[in-house]
């Protein structure tokens, strides 16, 4: 037995292939189910117990050396192959120079926005797209009865009343006041979905931002302060804002922010429609209701809210006039903004 092991240690030693087959059939023959070495091992039960100890060595001995010499041959084709392969390339031939992509001006938008507030002191939050009722509308004074809850608005999760898409990245806001305590100032970016007609000025997903500031002594004047800069570093030094009163469940007061015109200088144009300004955003100081759902005391502290649509501003900065370019890929409408990185 011992010959045999020496007679397949020299052929594994001398073994030299021409192709990584012959490799391949090398290794069945040798270390195969039913290879040689299975062979011998199958003979090896029968030998005396004295000479197991010395035969077992040899033949792990064997079973080393096969192993090793079937990698290191592998290895060595490969790295054959690819020098053959690298040799033949015509080092003169024209490099074809590779498209670079850029970001999507969704992407663009929120970035800016999240810069922007970064730089009053703002984090950014995040939170779940699949939501309970609780997170979306009873933690934030809707009613009942409030329109938003009906299934013309929101997309429930089989068919069950209290898990839905979130319709709002307000949300966010609620998920953070649980867990954190005043002082609170995030900025809370996200997808949203709600249950609208697919057309060129409304989609049933799009995006928000919203932002939340809870403090002592947060008043009104801090809000307006805050989203006047916040227009004049998207919009341009020239911008003005104007806020109009309006009603949202978890702010009181709730205004309508619009900003002046960045086309026609607030002279009136098509795009605004003779006014002279463009609605950008809602906002409004936080509802005490909304604090006490969220176990902080409105006697100590207060705070503001706003939420914008990204999609929105963009359609605004950008001149785009159809909603739906911004889900439909098409790269020739992507490629104008190659240079907005």
């Amino acid at each position: 037995m011992t010959e045999k092991i020496e007679e397949l240690l020299r052929r594994v030693e001398e073994f030299k292939p021409q192709a990584a087959a012959e490799i391949e059939e090398f290794r069945i023959r040798m270390l195969g189910k039913k290879g040689e070495l299975n062979a011998l091992m199958e003979e090896f039960r029968t030998v005396a117990p004295e000479l197991k100890r010395e035969l077992g060595q040899q033949l792990n001995r064997l079973k080393t050396a096969a192993t090793e010499r079937i990698a290191a041959l592998r290895e060595q084709m490969q790295n054959t192959a690819e020098e053959h392969a690298a040799s033949e390339e015509d080092l003169t031939r024209p490099g074809s120079a590779d498209e670079l992509g850029s970001r999507h001006p969704i992407s663009l938008v929120k970035n800016q926005i999240v810069e922007v507030f970064s730089r009053l002191g703002y984090t950014v939050a995040d939170g779940p797209e699949i939501e309970d009722d609780w997170h979306v509308f009873s933690a934030l004074n809707f009613p009942p009865e409030h329109p938003a809850r009906d299934m013309q608005d929101t997309f429930f999760v089989e068919k069950n009343p209290d898990i839905l898409l979130r319709t709002h990245t307000s949300s966010i806001q609620v998920r953070t006041m649980e867990r954190q305590k005043p002082p609170i100032r995030v900025i809370c970016p996200g997808r949203v979905f709600r249950n609208e007609a697919i057309s060129y000025r409304a989609h049933c997903i799009f995006h928000q931002i919203e932002g939340l500031y809870i403090d002592e002594g947060v008043s009104f004047a801090d809000m307006k302060q805050s989203l006047l800069y916040f227009a004049k570093e998207i919009f341009g030094e020239e911008a003005r804002i104007r806020m109009r009163p309006s009603y949202f469940p978890f702010t009181e007061p709730s205004a309508e922010v619009d900003v002046s015109c960045n086309l026609c200088g607030g002279k009136g144009c098509a795009v605004c429609k003779g006014t002279g300004w463009l609605e950008i955003m809602g906002c409004g100081m936080v509802d005490p209701n909304v604090l006490k759902a969220n176990n902080i005391d409105p006697e100590i502290y207060s705070g503001f809210a706003f939420g914008m649509g990204i999609e929105r501003i963009a359609m605004l900065k950008y001149g785009v006039k159809d909603l739906r370019l911004y889900f439909e890929n098409d790269v020739r409408f992507l490629h104008q903004f190659d240079q907005a990185l």
